[in-house]
């Protein structure tokens, strides 16, 4: 196995297609056992996520971890607030960026690297319709050339 292995579980495409991504981050994440048993059979949504930061500490809002079928008791509940581990200046650089009008905090992705659950967060400005718009037809364009540029090859 790789030194850097990483395994994704999940990702969240709906950031890139509503935000503009400034800056990411790696953060840990503070799960139970059953919910890392969870996660390594893949059962994880991040699409509703959001993050917030708290009296200094941030948490991760809105994720879905689906129970382990094998759980019983020790099962904690699937939409439940997990704190990230972030290091203190993250933290406040997050926070005051964050506090800017247009600027949020979201999941971009969740996945295992060296056996350890880790988050990619993004600080991120919101897209308006227009923009959108503009992604989607630069996209378009892109995939056009590429179909004519193969049709030429042949």
């Amino acid at each position: 196995m790789a030194e850097d292995s990483i395994k994704l579980i999940a990702n969240n495409k709906k950031a890139f297609h509503d935000y503009f991504i400034e800056e990411k981050y790696e953060a840990g994440i503070s799960l139970a056992g059953t919910e890392v048993k969870s996660l390594r059979q893949g059962k994880c949504s991040i699409k509703e996520a959001w993050v917030s930061i708290d009296k200094g500490e941030a948490y991760i809002c809105g994720m879905n971890i689906s129970p382990y079928e094998k759980g019983n008791i020790f099962n904690k509940d699937p939409l439940r607030v997990r704190k990230l581990l972030l290091h203190k200046t993250e933290i406040r650089k997050l926070d005051q960026a964050s506090q800017v009008q247009g600027y949020t905090l979201v999941p971009l992705e969740v996945y295992f690297k060296r056996g350890k659950v880790k988050v990619q967060i993004g600080l991120a400005k919101g897209k308006k319709l227009y923009d959108k718009r503009e992604t989607t037809a630069k996209r378009d364009q892109q995939r056009e050339a590429m179909r004519d540029y193969k049709v030429s090859l042949r």
